[in-house]
């Protein structure tokens, strides 16, 4: 890989290269100053001379610098770490069970409130929320600005939405279509996380090992949080362990927030390598034609060659 963009302009480079031939090689015309006697020839030496001469070649290293930069130098970048994405779609049960007593509030409010302290410990993820009674909604695709998320929990009370969406308990319905929304991610492991206080027919009859076998295919892993007394029901169980995941049960708030401080550390940050990148390198160059610019400058108040 050639270290400039337009290499090609490097050819002018004969230009800067024939004036410092012409400044070292050939007599200079000697044309007298009435302040000249300030530094007269017999009081300087060989090393004036060549601080003359370099001085005088400066020019030539200002134009060749500014082909150097119209060439368009380049360098790679360091490798770097760079975090793996993981896709995290919440998937939580707003049917009327829902707003059962939990611990202050009920069971909704403590469930919107571990997931956005979820999300506050989990920086650089992409979340989205599907909210399901009967039916489902995807209240917020998966993106990385949480905005949304965090001024969902009023939309979204099960009091608040009409009977006929919040009336039922379709787990199965809104993990297939949580699924819809994961395997359009091709970059990032794929994450569901789903919160219910209830048992749901349609992952009955075997459609538990089914719906586990379609998530394992799509590299999906499916945690499950139970809200509320009793044990997680056995489908969940059967479902979520067969896509790498787990049934967590959480009887108060303190126990929920417990459960998704586990799921953080079971799903660890992964940190991949970023190749090097080609990146401008224009710095060094303009600083040293400034330099060059700075000297000519400083020399114009007085250092030139004596013409006798």
């Amino acid at each position: 890989m050639t270290p400039f963009s337009h290499p090609w302009v490097l050819i002018l480079l004969i230009l800067p290269l024939a004036m410092m031939l012409q400044e070292w090689r050939v007599a200079r015309i000697k044309v007298a100053f009435p302040f000249d006697h300030l530094l007269d020839r017999k009081s300087s030496g060989w090393g004036w001379t060549l601080l003359l001469r370099l001085l005088a070649s400066a020019p030539a290293c200002i134009l060749a610098l500014v082909i150097l930069l119209l060439a368009g130098p380049k360098r790679l970048s360091d490798p770097q770490n760079k975090r793996s994405l993981t896709n995290i779609q919440f998937c939580l049960d707003v049917s009327g069970s829902m707003t059962s007593s939990f611990g202050e509030g009920d069971r909704y409010d403590a469930a919107m409130a571990s997931i956005n302290e979820f999300i506050d410990y989990r920086k650089g993820d992409a979340f989205g929320l599907t909210v399901f009674g009967d039916h489902f909604i995807h209240w917020v695709p998966l993106t990385d600005d949480t905005t949304a998320l965090a001024h969902a929990p009023p939309f979204l009370n099960p009091k608040r939405l009409p009977r006929w969406f919040s009336q039922g308990t379709s787990i199965g319905k809104a993990l297939r279509e949580c699924r819809k929304l994961m395997i359009q991610r091709e970059e990032g492991d794929r994450l569901i996380i789903l919160l219910s206080d209830g048992y749901s027919f349609d992952l009955s009859n075997g459609e538990d090992e089914r719906l586990a076998r379609t998530f394992r295919d799509d590299r999906i892993t499916v945690h499950a949080v139970h809200i509320g007394p009793g044990s997680p029901p056995d489908p969940l169980v059967n479902m979520t362990t067969r896509t790498g995941g787990e049934v967590f049960a959480a009887g108060d708030p303190e126990g929920l927030s417990a459960v998704f401080r586990q799921i953080d550390a079971m799903q660890k940050t992964r940190m991949i390598k970023v190749s090097a990148e080609t990146m401008d390198h224009f710095k060094p160059f303009a600083e040293a034609a400034l330099y060059c610019m700075a000297s000519v400058l400083l020399a114009s108040f007085g250092l030139r060659y004596i013409p006798w």
